[in-house]
Parts: structure tokens; sequence; C-alpha cells
């Protein structure tokens, strides 16, 4: 045993097992047995002395519960561990035993605690319950709290059961590029990637002289892995992108985030009601997935977040998808005797109240819309036989709008090469995309799904600042 002065009036004690390894709470808390031996390493949530010992409560993030630790007064240095403070960092070992309180199965009995750090007074994160808002000003402590460690915890598992998804049925993992010169979306809205400086524009004044920065040409921050992900699928036959996408669009809304990750898969040999049937199957899968292996921290979100959680769960697992026509949707809201903020007309891109009248009222369970005017979606989509419409669908969910969004893509050449052209697009940009369709063109579909918007709906949470680790949104670039 080393002791190691830090001041004063505290040490550290640091102890070395040869036949052991650091327990996670979550494991212990599941513990069939007591154990004679245990090591636990966390942070102090709450602690209170009574006389002759002190009861600890501690989390090391594995898990929503604390598991409590009871500290006699005989331990070495406990004048140091009455000292200990909310946020304090902690190895206890000890006995795993039996429990003589009520709601908890084990408590340690410890044999040891070692001080790793004393948290001061100041920490922000105390015994009661802290707005979103001010969480998010601390975003870096807030993972601490129980609200936010649930929701990391459902995103990681979330983030296992998609690749699980994909791995089973055959598809392959792309990492498509970061960095890239095509605008998949034909929106502008991408974030300029230069190493120029201000300063270097052209004598006009008006542009960078792109020719000059680090690539040759101007370059941007992804807005989708699609275009890319394409091209293996016309390889490779059914393949998926994960990964972050970014797009400059000044909305200061729940919604929407500057920085956000996309699951993108694409299928060769694909029609659109294929695709339908993949995006229904996959939300169903991820759905039924967080019930069964995040239940302790979706109890808290059902209990302190959406009381309606759970049945709106089970609704969209249990409810056959509603498949409209755009066209139909937009008969439905018009006949709806509703004065909606944007007016509804054919031709015009669906708003959010618009999607939860049609998802939490008209129909009451998740809608696969289909069928879009080709004049509000971008060139890759497949043009129909009205050539007014395009090939493309919407899944909209119920208390959160769209979900996912994809098409059947354009895998005529003359046809695709036709809407670039009306769009008003420079082919020779998009060359290595238009060669897919000279050599070996087949029908594919693939659509994309924002893995925020997932976890938003299956958490209940109604702002996506609270379910990314540093929310990316106009002004706000902190951490």
């Amino acid at each position: 045993m080393l002791l190691q002065s830090v001041s004063a009036n505290l040490y550290l004690v640091y102890e070395e097992w040869s036949d052991m390894k650091r327990s996670k709470i979550r494991m212990l808390l599941q513990s069939p047995h007591p154990q004679d031996l245990v090591l636990v390493k966390g942070w102090v949530r709450t602690r209170r002395d009574s006389k002759g010992f002190s009861f600890i409560e501690i989390n090391d993030g594995s898990c929503l519960k604390n598991i409590q630790v009871i500290a006699q007064s005989s331990l070495p240095h406990y004048d140091d561990i009455q000292k200990l403070t909310t946020g304090s960092a902690v190895a206890i070992s000890g006995a795993l035993v039996a429990s003589q309180g009520k709601g908890q199965l084990w408590e340690i009995q410890a044999s040891d605690v070692t001080i790793i750090s004393l948290a001061p007074e100041s920490y922000p994160l105390q015994k009661k319950r802290h707005s979103d808002e001010f969480l998010r000003t601390i975003a870096h402590l807030r993972p601490r709290t129980n609200k936010y460690g649930a929701v990391f915890r459902i995103r990681s598992e979330l983030s296992y059961a998609i690749h699980r998804f994909f791995r089973d049925r055959g598809f392959y993992y792309i990492h498509s590029p970061i960095i890239t010169g095509s605008d998949c979306e034909g929106a502008g809205e991408m974030f300029r990637v230069t190493t120029l400086n201000p300063g270097d524009r052209l004598p006009d004044g008006h542009a960078f002289d792109a020719s000059r920065d680090f690539f040759g040409r101007e370059t941007g921050l992804t807005v989708s892995g699609q275009l890319s992900a394409e091209m293996f699928a016309l390889a490779l036959g059914d393949v998926y992108t994960f990964g972050p996408t970014f797009r400059a669009e000044n909305s200061n809304t729940r919604r929407h985030a500057a920085e956000f990750w996309m699951i993108e898969p694409e299928m060769a040999f694909c029609n659109l009601s294929e695709n339908m049937d993949m995006g229904e199957t996959f939300i169903r899968y991820l759905i039924d997935h967080a019930l069964h292996n995040c239940s302790e921290d979706m109890e808290l979100f059902a209990k302190f977040v959406d009381p309606s959680l759970m049945a709106t769960l089970d609704h969209i697992l249990t409810s056959e998808f509603v498949r409209l026509p755009y066209r139909e949707a937009v008969d439905i809201l018009s006949a709806a005797g509703r004065s909606f903020e944007y007016p509804v007309r054919f031709g015009t891109d669906l708003q959010s109240e618009h999607e939860k009248y049609l998802t939490e009222i008209h129909f009451k369970r998740p809608v696969i819309l289909y069928d879009y005017p080709k004049s509000i979606k971008p060139f890759y989509m497949r043009v129909n036989d009205d050539r007014q419409t395009v090939a493309a669908m919407d899944i909209l969910a119920p208390g959160i709008g769209e979900i996912v969004g994809g098409s059947q893509r354009e895998e005529r050449l003359d046809i695709l090469e036709a809407r670039m052209d009306e769009l008003g697009m420079n082919r020779a940009d998009y060359e290595w995309y238009l060669d897919s369709r000279r050599y070996g063109s087949v029908p594919h579909s693939g659509f994309g799904m924002g893995f925020e918007r997932l976890i938003m709906m299956i958490t209940g949470i109604t702002n996506i600042r609270d379910v990314i680790p540093f929310p990316r949104t106009p002004g706000n670039i902190e951490f």
C-alpha cells in the first residue's frame, strides 16, 4: 500500500488487486449473489453521515441507479471521507452484501475508500433538478446528470443496433467523405472548407479564387453521404453510411442543428415500395431494441419527460404505417377545415404543422408520403411517368414528424442529365456520378434517417440540442 500526500490532511490511497478487476455498478446491481470483494470507481452523488458511519451514493455512469456504500468510522482517514462532496471521484473496495434499506438489493460494506479527487462546493450539479436551458450552458458536465447519462447511453446502444441491423441483412458499411466538392441536395447550404484568408479574393472582390485553394476548387462539409453510397451500392449490392453531416441552414428550431448524424442505406435492384418496406422495418427494429435493451433508462423518460412515451412507441410498433401519395395528403389537409400557418397546395413542401395533423389527428399513426412534386425535390430522384412527380418518400412519425426521407434514384442517364440541366447544375462537377449510369446502371433506392430525430422519438425529448453531446446551432460553437 502506498500513501501519497496531496495536502496536510488528505491522502490518496492506491491499492493493487492482483486477482480482480474494477466492477461496473450496472453489473453489481444485477448480481445474483453477494461477493466478498469488489472494487468500484465512480463519482459521489450524495453523502450523509450517521452515528459511526457514512452513507455514500456512488455512480460510475454504467447505469441509472447508484450503489450505496457504507463507510464505517473505523476506516483509515475517516475524517477525509466525511469531507466528500457531490462530484468527487472515489475508488471503493469492500464486500457486496444484501442491503438493509428499501429500494435496493445490494450495497457495499467498504473496507477502503480511496479519494481520487475532491470537487469544490462550487460544483454546479447539485441534488436538484436543473433546467435543460441551464444544462446546455454546461454541456461538458451534463452527461453526469440522470437524464443526460440516460440519453447518451441510449444513443450508444442505438448506434450498436444500427450496425447490427444492417450487418444481419448483408449490408456493407461505407465510410463516405466528410469533405466534398458535390452538393448532394443542391440547396447551397454547405459549409465552405478553405485554407484561403478572407483577403484572398479576385480583383472584383466578390469571390474566392478557388483554383488557389487547398483542393484547387470549391469544397464544403458534406450534407449527405448518399452520392458516395450509391457508387458502392452499384458495386457491392446493399450498403450504408452512418456518420456526421453538416448544413449551413440558419434555422434555430427545436429540430434543426448545423451538425448532425445520418444513417443512409442504399440498395441495388430496389424500387420505391421496397425502400418504404425497409424504412418501416428499420424504425420498428430500433424502437424494439431500445425498449428491450435500455428499459431502465427508458423508464426515466416515460416518468419525467413524456408520460405518453411508452404508449406512443407501442402504437408505432403495432400500427400499420399508412402509405399516402403526396397529392392525396394535400387534399386531406386542404379539406381539414383548419387555419394552417403555411397554406397547403400542390407543389409546396409540407411543414411540421401539416405532418403533425396527418400523424396525430387524421390517421393517428405513422404515415409514409410518396410521389412528391419534382419541383421541390433534388435532381437524383427518379422521375415518375406523369413527369410531374418523383419516386420520393418521407416517413412521418407521431410526435416527431419526418424521421426518414428517401427515394428511388434516377437510373436513366438521359433523364438524369435533363434534370441536372433543368436545375442549372454543372454536369462536369458530377461526371463521376453520371458514370455510374453509363456503365451498368440498375434501379436502386435509399433513404436517410436523422439519428438525433430517432433519439428524440424514442426518448420523448423535444429539442435536438439535448440528444447530441455538443450541439452546433447558429451562434453556438461552445465546447
